[in-house]
Formats: C-alpha cells, structure tokens, sequence
C-alpha cells in the first residue's frame, strides 16, 4: 500500500541562509544546539481517481491543508504547509520560530498528524459529506510513534478514516439515476460519529464517504440510496470490516424491487483489484412521500413488521407471494393501539402464518385489502383470535384466509369482533370446536359484514352478533361450488381493483380486473 501513504522526508538545513549541512560536517557527538533544524519535505502524494474532487490529502495533494502537528518526546509543535509544485502533490512542512531541531545524530521518534490539534484528535467525522469541503474535512492522517534515523529522516502518513465509494447503475424499472441520494448507513456512533453518513456525489452517478474504522454487521442496511420518492437499501451478506488507510468500492445497480451489487473491491486508498461479490437485498423499497413499504419477500415483510410497531400508520404493499412459514410474526396493533396505514395485498398471498393473528387490532382509518392468507396456523393463548384481524374497527376488503385457527378461547375466520366493515372476504378451513364464527365472532351495532362466505365446521357466520349489526354471511356446505360465493362476493366489489375467480382447485382467487 506504499501509494497509499504520504511519504514525509525530515531534511536537515542550515537556518536561514546558512548553507546546506553534509555528514562530513557533522561531528560524531553532539551536534551544535539551534544550528540544525528539521524541515519536512512532503512528496510521493498521489492523485486518484475521485472526478470532482481536488482537495488535500484525501485525494491526493496537499491543497487546502495549512498545517500539521508535529510531536517529538511528548512536546506538539504547529508546522506550517508551502505546496512546491504546481499540482500540490509535494510540500515542504516547517517552522521558522522554535522548531524542533537535530541535538545529536541518535534517532528520533516522531508523531505526526492532521487536523492540527495539540493532541491526536479522536476520528469523528462528518454525518452530512454532501459538500466537498465537509468531505475532505472528514480525513485523519497520522504518522505514529515512528523511528526517525538521522540519515534516512522519513515519516510516512495514513489515513485513519475508512474510504466508501459506491458506483450507481441503471437496472430494471429505472431508467436514470441521476439525482439520487445515497447514504452510508448502519454505523457505529462510537465517540460521537454518525450512524448515517449523506456522501460526496464526486461525478459519474459515484457518491464518496469517509468513515471511522468499525465493523458493520451482516445484514445490516449500509448503502441506502433515495431515488424518484422511493428508498432502495443495500445489506451485506458478512460483516464489513471498515478499517484504517482502505478504499471499499461498491458498483450497486438499482431496479425497482431494491439494490443489486454487481461488484465490490477492497483495496487500498487508490488501488484496484481485490474482491466481488453478491449480496442479499432487504426484500422491500420505501417510498418516503407516500410512507409506503412495497414488499417482495419474506424478510422485506419482516422488516416492515418491525417499523410498524413503532410507527401504526406506514403502508405496505405487496408485490409478490410471500412465503412466511418458519417465521415469527408479531400482531400490528391490540385494543388499544391500533393500525391505522393500509395494507394493500395486490391480490398476492401470505403463506404459512404461524402466530395469534396478522393484526391485533385495525383503527378507523385503517384498510386491509386485497390479501390471501393461505394454509395458516394460528393460536392464541391468551384469548380469542381470528385470521385477518382480532379487533376491527377499520376496513377489511375482498381478503381470504384458509388453514387452522385456535385458540385457548373463541375463534372466526375473518375478525374476532367486528366494529368496522367487512367486505368480500371468505375463510376456509377449521376453527375451534366451540365458540367459533366462520367470519366474525362478535360483531357490534356498528359492525358491517357484506357479501362473506365461509366453509368450516361451524354452522354461525357471526357467533354472537350481539348489538344488531348489519351481516350478509353464507355458508359454503362440503361438496358445493364456490361460484355462487364467487358472484355474490364481485357484486360487491364495485369500486375494487380486484376480483374473484374461481381457481383451479375450486377455490376464488383474486385476480386483477
């Protein structure tokens, strides 16, 4: 990595005027005190390949940089940086009132570093990089507790920062990424740096970060890139490890269903080569403006089942089936609490459910549609469930749940208590023994079941519709078609995206209109 370092040579002089010393002046003993001091002739800096950038040692020259600190037995002197060439890449580093100075020829040990301050500053950079100057202003080099020999006086500096490049690329659904913003994420606030960083769009669609060193753990979100309203992550499949003086280069192409890494080298601040890789996407693209999850796997839907106990009201759509089975799930929402976003299916299924139920509890502004929840196993130790949702008080449209349900009390296919409306749903499957409804279990004054079917071994749609609410529920008998509940159920759905058809293995099927 020797292109990767400043190297610093302490040139001895003469004050002033005073001509040039050689070793055959030199006696073997003490050298004369004041006669002798340490000048630093900074080269072997080398320009690399960041398009827009023109600063400092971060990118190869010494422009901007008016200072360094220079430690010799424990006292910190401030020397002051003259540039020698026209491209900045090499600097004579002195002092013209009290240097430091050669007493004898015995080596030396010199610290060195920049920012300058009269200590070592701890590395914290900036969290918003977007500017240039910030950028730069994030790195740390340091020439550290190095043995300096009188007739080879050299230093070299690195870098304490860790360097992040990501290129971006055009995948499918996207046909331009120009104007993103991309971030560097999941990081460790250790001594007060960032857990975001917003990077340097240094030119070419590649986007630069500085960052402590530190190790970001596998499948963590670490490059978040914000494109056209949507957010797209990235998550490594092994820890990356951030260390000192590196450059980790990532080519990330985005699609509409998230980040792809087609490529990732690890080298030094400016070489190439190294190593690639595949990477597992976060399985869901977050649109800020409209708060919206679009989920297309497992650990997409997961993850947005952890946002949404914080924040009820984030959306989420489906675009693809979702096989969950393995997988813990957490109810959205209780009584008291609840679930107020939509959740739109887009006519998609949720296979293998295994928990109390989907949701706890839906508010009034709340919407579940267009979902199939197939072969579930749900159970609820502490009271009564049901497929979609315990307590409703939202809308539940053209939805189907079919499996077991239980309970260690009642149980319905649909909604446990109904104070919303419940349109073009159906269950089929088995409930509990007893104290089952095969849509709803109780379903009040305010309550609204439209055009509901169900086949299961209870002969009650709605178990104890106990304070007159409206109810339409039919019961499919073994051994009849669904079509009739097919027909009842489109009617409907007259302002509905979706429809029902009867599938293949006689059951409906939502289908696109």
């Amino acid at each position: 990595m020797s292109d990767m370092k400043h190297t610093l040579l302490l040139l001895c002089a003469a004050a002033l005027a005073v001509t040039a010393c050689t070793q055959d002046e030199l006696s073997n003993g003490a050298l004369p005190e004041g006669e002798y001091p340490l000048i630093i002739n900074a080269t072997g800096l080398q320009a690399v390949a960041t398009p827009a950038s023109t600063r400092a040692t971060v990118d190869g020259n010494w422009d901007g940089v008016t200072s360094v600190a220079l430690s010799v037995g424990g006292t910190v002197k401030e020397y002051s940086v003259t540039t020698t060439d026209a491209e900045k890449k090499t600097a004579t580093l002195s002092r013209n009132s009290d240097p430091f100075w050669w007493t004898s020829r015995n080596p030396i040990t010199v610290s060195a570093w920049w920012p300058y301050d009269t200590a070592m500053p701890d590395v914290v950079v900036k969290s918003d990089q977007r500017k240039q100057a910030d950028f730069a202003a994030s790195d740390f080099i340091s020439a550290e507790a190095q043995t300096v020999q009188f007739d080879n006086p050299a230093l070299e500096f690195s870098h304490r920062t860790a360097r992040i490049t990501v290129h971006l690329e055009e995948g499918n659904g996207i046909t331009s990424v120009t104007g993103a913003d991309v971030y560097v994420t999941g990081l460790s606030t250790d001594g007060g740096n960032p857990a975001s960083i917003s990077t340097y769009a240094s030119g070419n669609d590649t986007y630069e970060a500085l960052a402590a060193p530190q190790t970001v753990k596998a499948n963590t979100p670490f490059i978040e890139v914000d494109l056209n309203g949507s957010t797209f992550y990235f998550r490594p499949r092994s820890d990356v490890v951030l260390t000192a003086n590196s450059r980790y280069t990532y080519t990330v192409r985005v699609t509409a269903k998230g980040l792809e890494l087609t490529g990732c080298t690890i080298t030094g601040w400016t070489e190439g080569g190294g190593e690639s890789g595949t990477a597992e996407d976060l399985g869901f693209t977050y649109n800020a403006n409209t708060r919206t999850y679009r989920v297309y796997n497992e650990d997409g839907l997961l993850a947005w089942n952890e946002a949404v106990q914080s924040d009820l009201s984030l959306n989420c759509t489906l675009t693809e089936d979702i096989n969950m089975v393995g997988k813990e799930w957490t109810p959205i929402g209780n009584s008291f609490q609840t679930y107020n976003g939509t959740f739109d299916g887009q006519g998609y299924s949720i296979t293998g459910l295994n928990a109390p139920s989907l949701f706890g509890g839906t508010g009034e502004s709340a919407t579940v549609k267009n979902l199939q929840l197939v072969d579930v196993e749900l159970y609820e130790s502490g009271g009564g469930t049901a497929g979609i949702v315990v307590n409703n008080y939202g809308q539940v449209i053209a939805c189907s749940v079919t499996g077991k349900i239980d309970a260690s009390y009642a149980v319905s296919g649909i909604a446990y208590a109904n104070q919303g409306s419940i349109t073009a749903c159906w269950f089929d499957g088995t409930l509990k023994e007893n104290a089952s409804g095969g849509i709803v279990n109780y379903n009040f004054s305010i309550g609204s079941i439209t055009a509901c079917y169900w086949r299961a071994n209870t002969d009650k749609g709605v178990y104890n519709n106990n304070e007159g609410g409206t109810v339409d529920a039919t019961k499919v008998n073994d051994g009849e078609s669904w079509q009739t509940a097919v027909d009842g159920m489109n009617k409907a759905l007259t302002d509905n995206d979706y429809k029902w058809e009867l599938s293949a293995d006689g059951l409906p099927e939502l289908k696109k209109k």
